[in-house]
């Protein structure tokens, strides 16, 4: 092979060995991306409930008696993970009934929590882009059903948890806590 054909050829070997290493691997998908969001905003959310201090769980943000309190917010959190994981796992909601956001000491609302967050756990990790497209039906506050896809709840309870964390970041605020989401990273 005469010396012109090695060099192109070691050239376009060169070329595409560095052009491999420099792309960009594909994107996650709606699901992949999903479960990460919902693993971040469940820490974020047990890590403030658990440093918030037990005297304020029964603080309201101002005297309107009809925003929750901090923990009545921690309650209705579980509540709802349980209300919506159970309908997109096809379950009798093991809590229906229980009204946890009527819980009152830190102690029995974080485990409320933290057994809400397990339970929703299992059915984050093992949805798929297929088994998330599957169409299930839930009963609106109303009692009519509706018939949803999977991936379309998860994402009402993941928008719901974020939303409340929000709240959770004004309250822990109040009192100059600093929440778990604007944390110095831990090395």
């Amino acid at each position: 092979m005469n010396k012109s054909i090695s060099a192109i050829l070691f050239g376009l070997i060169l070329t595409a060995s560095v052009a491999a290493q420099n792309q960009q691997p594909a994107p996650p998908s709606s699901t992949t991306f999903l479960k990460n969001l919902y693993r971040g905003n469940r820490g974020e959310i047990s890590r403030s409930a658990a440093k918030f201090p037990e005297e304020f769980y029964g603080m309201r943000p101002g005297p309107q008696t009809e925003v929750r309190t901090f923990g009545q917010l921690v309650g209705h959190l579980a509540d709802f993970n349980y209300l919506w994981c159970s309908e997109a796992k096809g379950e009798k909601n093991p809590m229906e009934g229980k009204a946890l956001e009527k819980l009152t000491s830190k102690a029995d609302l974080t485990k409320a929590l933290g057994d809400a967050f397990a339970y929703c756990d299992s059915l984050y990790s093992s949805l798929t882009d297929a088994s998330g497209q599957e169409v299930i039906e839930i009963t609106q506050e109303d009692g009519r059903k509706r018939r949803i896809n999977r991936l379309s709840l998860l994402l009402l309870n993941y928008g719901h948890n974020e939303h409340h964390y929000g709240n959770i970041i004004t309250y822990m605020r109040m009192k100059s806590i600093v929440p778990a989401s604007s944390e110095a990273p831990q090395q």
